[in-house]
Formats: C-alpha cells, structure tokens, sequence
C-alpha cells in the first residue's frame, strides 16, 4: 500500500496539504504510528505513516518534530484538525522543506479509521500474496529430509505453476538449478541479470558459503510468482545448500590428502599412489589435468577455497569432476579438467570486486605423475601474481613469463631482495646521489645494449663520462661489462626491485 492509496480515499477525506514528489507518494507503507511527543524518532519505524492530534504543537516546534520524522523514515504526517481548528501553516512549511508529505485529518475522521484502513491492506495483499501451496510444502519438506539437490527443490517448488522459469544462479552467473521452462542462460549474460537488479532476485541464506558461491533465486518474470511463495522457496534452497556443504567437506579432506601428496616430500611417490588418490577425489584416473592455486590475501579463511570451488563449477558442473582443497601451507588449490579457466576466473572474481583474487597456473598435467610439477609451476606463478598487482584480481600462467622481468616476478620478494643486494651490495651502500647517479646510467647502459655512443646520446653525456661511470660500477660490484654472463646478472638485480 502506498501513501497515495490512502490520499485518494475518499471515505477517509484526508486533505493533502504538501504532497508534490511522485517517488514519494509512491513510498510503500509499511505500517501506522499515533503519537503525540515532540520528538517521535525513538518510535517511529521507515516507511510508517504517522497520525498525530497536535498536542505538542506550539509556535517553534514544528522543525524539531519534522526533522524526527525525517530522520526516522516516516513516509508521510497524517496532521489532526481538531485540536487548532487545522493544520498550522509553520508546520506544513516544516514538511515541504524536509520532504514529508503531510496531510490534514477532519476532525469527523477518527484515527482508527485510517489505521483500519492501512492494516486490513495490508492483510489483503498478504493473502494475495499466499506462500506455497500446501501440497508442494509437503512435498519440499520430503525432499529436504531426502537432501534432494537444487534441481529437484525448485521442480518441486513450481512444479504447480505452469510454464514459469526460474534459476538458482551464483553471483558469477552459473546456473545451478532451473525449472523445466527455464531457457538456458550462458554464464555472463546472467550475472549482468542478477548484477543490473533486472526481475526478481531473491538471496538464499545458507551458513558457511563463500560469497563467490551463494545461490540467488531469480525470476526473469516477477510476476510470475507470489513474493511469499518465492522467499519460502529460498528458505528451502538453504536448507539444501547447507546439505551440500555438509557433503563436500569431506570431499575437501579427501583434497587436503592429495595436496599434501602433491606439496610434500611424498611428491615423488609412485604414480599407482598418487593415481589412487587422485580418483579418491573423483577425478579421471589418466588426465589431462590443469592445477591452479590460488590466495586472497589477509581476508577470512575459506574465500580462496570458495572461488577456486566455484570457477571448478564452471569448467566442471558435472561433479565430481574436480578437486579443491587446501595444501599444508594453507594456500588453497584445485586440481581440475584441462580446461581454459580464463573466463570463469574473470567471472569469479568480478563477484567480489573489493578482494584481490590472485591465482596461478601452469602448463596442463598429461598424468598424475606431472601433477608435483603442474603444483609447483602454478605456485610460482602465484608468487608472479601477488607480486605484479598486489591490489587487483589477476590470474598468471606460467606460460605468460616469457621475459626475464616477468620470471622474476615469481622469484619471493625476500630472494629477490637478497640476490640485489648481494649483486649490487657496494654500490647500494655507496652515497646516495652518486650510486643513484651510477645506478641510473648502469641501467640506460644495459638498455642500451652497451653501446656506449648511444648512452652517452641518451643521457646527454660526454663519451668518456659514461666510461668513467661504468668504471666505477666494475669497481663496485665486481663485474666485467665487457662480458654478457656479467652484464645479465647486473641486469637482472636492476629488474629485482
């Protein structure tokens, strides 16, 4: 019920007084208020309609009594009559300024009425709004206590309305479930769908689910379903998806064991044991398989595992297909089909836009014996990731490090750190505008490929003051620039930043 309905009731005969923004009338109405105080905020609720006689009012307190309702969200001030013979002018004023619309009650018009009127709306529309039918809640319980999965919970759900499509779709767009009249959505048409606010979105609630993995009921037709009927249905759906959790932790140990297999000295098991163990997870027992490992910084555990897990639902919804778990360092990982996952990490991690989801992989395990070697690519690759943007989302692949720049970018920090200083050591310690000044022309000098001329050109320098600079960086670290073996490794603790 909005504020208009009860403004256009000629059986109430309100009297609009200040009523001129559209989106206002517009405003549902979520319940009534009758009060009298000076200052309401403390019992006023969003969205109530509030009925006052104006028994506080006196000249002055217009703007306190406004203002309180402002601030609490009431959507309009239905004002009594009676008491001032009308409405005072200083308290329409009032409202016009703070955008409340406000309206005059004749003194034959009791309050009662209009709470009458407003309740027994309400209760209207909630009966039109009738929750499922009992037979389909019957059939919904069964299910549930079967823990039938998302597919059989929403045929179930609307199996009683003919031809009506609905999802069960994740933030990143993967259907999870659809009704029998539902077409087929790819991936990133429908996270713009539930992501623009278009139809009907109802999300499910469900207790430890990463945010890259909640399910969002949603309706192309918002019509096409009771609001009721549509939250008793997301209720179900929590209750199956925290079925599915419960099942797949111990999926998740099972993954735990592989990648302690794979991290560990145990990496050079046989391939019988580690083949063993691979279809213990569900996976094919010959390949190919693509590993990716994957970290989300400081944030709170379990949301790597969940975007792995859910970019493993893209590229593997037939599960089990795929294993996510986590190696002994706690870094999670998954050992999935040789698929291409660039999109699906595309779509994972626009989920969640304020957690930098950083991951790595490498070339695809023909077997399970090249499973320790695909681990270590992707781990390196990780490293290469966190390191080269540290605040956004990026996926690297071992394949993509193709310079020396970006091989070292794999290097930790701390190796990098210690292998510049140890190459560059004396020259660091120097003082510090002239080792900026050598450092600086060492650089444009390898840039250069040692050619003196052109460095010289480069820096607007004299030939024989780039000879005198490079003289002393030989004396400084030790190195010949004559030779390619020594101008690589100064190249690369420049690079080691």
């Amino acid at each position: 019920m909005h504020v208009e309905h009860l403004l256009t009731d000629h059986s109430l005969g309100l009297r609009p007084l200040w009523a001129q923004d559209a989106a206002l009338l517009a405003r549902e109405i979520s319940g009534v208020t009758v009060t009298d105080l000076e200052d309401p905020a403390r019992f006023v609720r969003p969205g109530e309609v509030v009925l006052s006689g104006l028994v506080w009012w006196a000249p002055g307190k217009a703007e306190r009594f406004v203002s309180a309702l402002k601030e609490a969200g009431a959507a309009a001030l239905f004002a009594g009559e009676e008491t001032h013979g009308g409405v005072p002018e200083e308290l329409v004023e009032a409202c016009a300024r703070h955008g409340v619309p406000v309206a005059g009650v004749p003194a034959h018009i009791m309050f009662r009425a209009i709470t009458d009127t407003v309740y027994l709306r309400q209760w209207g529309e909630l009966s039109r709004r009738q929750a499922l039918p009992e037979t389909a809640r019957v059939r919904l319980s069964r299910l549930l206590a079967q823990e039938a999965g998302p597919v059989q919970i929403l045929g179930a759900a609307f199996g009683h309305l003919d031809r009506t499509a609905a999802y069960v779709f994740t933030p990143s767009g993967r259907t999870v479930a659809a009704t029998a009249a539902a077409p087929g959505v790819p991936a990133r048409e429908a996270a713009a769908l539930v992501a623009d606010g278009r139809g009907m979105t109802v999300s499910v609630a469900a207790d430890s689910v990463s945010p890259y993995e909640r399910w969002l009921l949603y309706l192309p037709e918002p019509d096409s379903a009771p609001a009721g009927m549509l939250h008793e249905v997301a209720a179900a759906l929590g209750r199956c998806q925290e079925t599915a959790v419960r099942r797949r932790s111990a999926d998740r140990q099972t993954a735990d064991e592989l990648g302690a297999l794979l991290a560990g000295a145990a990496a050079g098991a046989a391939e019988g044991v580690l083949r063993a163990a691979v279809q213990e997870c569900g996976l094919p027992a010959d390949g190919p398989y693509r590993v990716v490992v994957a970290d989300t910084g400081a944030r709170r555990p379990g949301l790597a595992e969940g975007a792995l897990a859910e970019v493993a639902g893209h590229v593997a919804p037939q599960a089990p297909q795929a294993a996510v778990g986590r190696l002994p360092d706690g870094t999670a990982f998954a050992v999935l089909p040789a698929e291409s996952i660039g999109e699906a990490w595309e779509l994972v991690a626009g989920c969640e836009p304020g957690v930098p989801l950083h991951g790595g992989t490498g070339s695809v395990a023909a077997g399970p014996g090249e499973l320790a070697g695909a681990l270590a690519q992707a781990r390196y690759a990780l490293t290469s990731a966190r390191a080269t943007a540290p605040d956004a989302s990026v996926l690297t692949d071992t394949a993509t490090l193709t310079s020396l720049e970006a091989l070292l970018t794999g290097v930790p920090a701390e190796v990098r750190a210690a292998y510049r200083r140890t190459v560059l050591g004396s020259l660091l310690d120097g003082e510090r505008a002239a080792s900026a000044v050598l450092l600086s022309t060492l650089e444009t000098f390898l840039a250069c490929d040692g050619s003196w001329a052109r460095t010289a050109e480069a820096l607007h320098l004299h030939v024989n003051t780039v000879h005198y600079r490079m003289q002393r960086v030989e004396h400084f670290t030790g190195r010949d620039l004559s030779r390619l073996s020594d101008r690589l490794d100064l190249w690369a603790a420049l690079l080691c930043r």
